[in-house]
């Protein structure tokens, strides 16, 4: 037997989409409790850059722990949103995983009273001397740590395919405020044939999502912290709708409504777009592309206005009480905090490592960047759609506001009136 099918026969991934495969999950059992059982990783990276960079994650931890039998479910679904419902399935009827990815911060909340004190794994291992503040300070509930961090990705990002953006003779690093960015997608549509912003929204997030980083690139931080923290500026939360409005009723891709992240992307990669906003998950998927080099084919502009501001998003695990394998989740939890798995994990998936002793040789240019740049970073506002901003309340509230009112037609007084009240206290 091979070291690949020893590795095979001792793991098992379970591809889950649709509502018979969430049901399916909801009623796993997640193992006896014991050293010897088996661990079992619910997560959402099922394509692109995610499926690569989990792989490489499984592999490491089972270079560091070969003996622990695992399984890692990844669950289909934009923005956590099956892992979500299978996680508070399984946690209802009292049946937790050992482990769940997530999102830290103000996410924690829904999870009251169903979460694990982690803060074993966090003083042995002085996690707290190696993280960077923010993943200190937000992965704490109630005075415990109830995670542990994975990497960290930058929101307020624009990419640009480098031969369709000569083409139209635009310079994407002259972008450095919303209305310039309009300017420079309406000379794309006049000069080239390529969509000018190529978007996915098959799920309401990517617009919740570009709506942050436009607030904050057009408005600046304080309006963008003012509606994070329930204050918000009705005028600046319109004015944010109208320059999307403007985007999205002119500028965006016809199928737009039918297509998500990974497919949207995709567009980038093989030149029939010239931007895209997203999460610096992009360019995990260009990293993974074949012939997509960064400087040559593709580029990274800090979405405009928003530049020596670093918005910030976790991928994390998060510790279920009454957890069925604590002795080997706490093992997990260890490794999802070391310098392998952080290794492992984010060169693939377009994010850097939340400790600060790590070495990024191995990260490529875009990533030692991005690094560089979340070190001297003026602000570190917290991400909206992904956890660190609002409560999941809060968040399934505007992503129904988008659904209903800005998915074209695109209501600017209704989406306005809706994120207004969605947030205020």
């Amino acid at each position: 037997m091979t070291d690949q099918d020893k590795r095979l026969s001792r793991r098992h991934f379970v591809g889950a989409t649709g509502a018979a495969t969430l049901a399916g999950l909801a009623g796993c059992s997640g193992g006896d409790g014991g050293s010897g059982s088996t661990l079992e990783v619910l997560h959402a990276w099922t394509g692109g850059d995610g499926a690569t960079a989990v792989e490489a994650l499984v592999e490491a931890f089972e270079e560091e722990y070969p003996d622990i039998e695992h399984e890692f479910n990844p669950i289909g679904g934009g923005g956590n949103q099956n892992l979500d419902a299978v996680v508070a399935n399984r946690l209802q009827n009292n049946e937790p995983p050992s482990a769940f990815a997530g999102w830290p911060g103000p996410n924690l909340q829904q999870y009251e009273g169903v979460l694990g004190d982690v803060g074993n794994v966090w003083d042995e291992e002085s996690f707290e001397d190696v993280m960077v503040q923010e993943a200190v300070d937000l992965h704490q509930r109630n005075d415990a740590y109830r995670a542990v961090p994975l990497g960290s990705h930058r929101l307020n990002c624009m990419f640009y395919n480098t031969s369709v953006v000569e083409e139209a003779g635009v310079d994407p690093d002259s972008l450095t405020s919303v209305s310039a960015l309009i300017d420079a997608l309406e000379t794309v549509q006049n000069e080239t044939d390529a969509i000018p912003m190529t978007h996915g929204a098959s799920g309401t997030w990517t617009t919740t999502q570009l709506f942050s980083s436009t607030m904050l690139g057009q408005e600046g931080y304080e309006a963008y912290m003012n509606f994070l923290d329930g204050s918000p500026d009705e005028e600046a939360v319109r004015a944010t709708f109208e320059s999307l409005a403007e985007i999205l009723g002119n500028y965006i891709n016809d199928d737009a409504s039918s297509i998500g992240l990974t497919e949207s992307n995709q567009n980038i990669i093989e030149g029939n777009a010239a931007f895209i906003h997203q999460g610096n998950w992009a360019a995990g998927a260009y990293r993974n592309a074949e012939d997509f080099s960064y400087d040559e084919d593709w580029g990274f502009k800090t979405y405009p206005g928003s530049e020596g501001m670093y918005m910030l998003h976790f991928d994390s695990f998060l510790y279920p009480s009454d957890n069925p394998t604590s002795d080997v989740t706490d093992q997990f939890m260890t490794f999802v905090g070391s310098e392998a798995a952080q290794v492992a994990f984010n060169q693939y998936k377009g994010s850097i490592p939340t400790r600060t002793d790590v070495d990024m040789s191995e990260f490529g240019p875009f990533l030692q960047e991005t690094q560089e740049d979340f070190a001297d970073a003026e602000e570190r506002p917290p991400n909206l759609q992904h956890g660190l901003g609002v409560p999941s309340e809060t968040m399934t509230a505007l992503n129904d506001v988008v659904s209903s009112e800005f998915s074209g037609p695109y209501n600017v007084d209704a989406a306005t009136q809706g994120f207004v009240d969605a947030v205020s206290n």
